[in-house]
């Protein structure tokens, strides 16, 4: 056998690996609001996305598109933990996913408006600004006492 041979059964057999883990992995290990930024690679295989990552002196940001063009953002402090999420784009996130376990609180908070229109929701620990039109979705969580220090709200976006 080739080395070049060998070498694809190798990158074949790691694939395979890394796909069984992804699609095994459980809700909870998903990074979203208040998750550990460590497992943004598992967020991203579910978005099935491109992640693109940069760095502030105050977060990182994790940006994975969606094939459908849909962004979402997510903002980790410098312990690793994901206090805002972002999303813009043509679909909405799964937000179920992206709210993690603060999704049963939003679902709450939801259900208890009257009208029609652009969403927020203020709670003590949970922060949720919603909007947009058809093919033009935006949108924003985050934890007020998670945010950082000198991070200003507006930067979640």
């Amino acid at each position: 056998m080739s080395n070049e041979t060998r070498a694809t059964r190798i990158f074949a057999v790691a694939l395979s690996g890394i796909a069984t883990f992804a699609m095994t992995v459980s809700p909870s290990a998903i990074a979203a609001l208040g998750g550990d930024a460590a497992t943004v690679v598992a967020d991203q295989l579910h978005i099935n996305g491109k992640l693109a990552v940069s760095q502030t002196q105050k977060y990182t940001v994790h940006e994975i598109q969606a094939p459908s063009g849909t962004v979402v953002r997510e903002f980790a402090s410098p312990a690793g933990t994901v206090f805002g999420v972002a999303w813009s784009g043509p679909t909405m996130p799964d937000l179920r996913q992206v709210l993690g376990p603060y999704f049963d609180q939003y679902i709450r908070a939801a259900a208890q408006r009257n009208r029609r229109g652009p969403l927020l929701i203020e709670q003590p620990g949970l922060v949720v600004q919603s909007g947009g039109h058809m093919r033009g979705f935006v949108g924003k969580a985050y934890v007020p006492e998670a945010v950082p220090q000198g991070v200003a709200i507006d930067e979640i976006r």
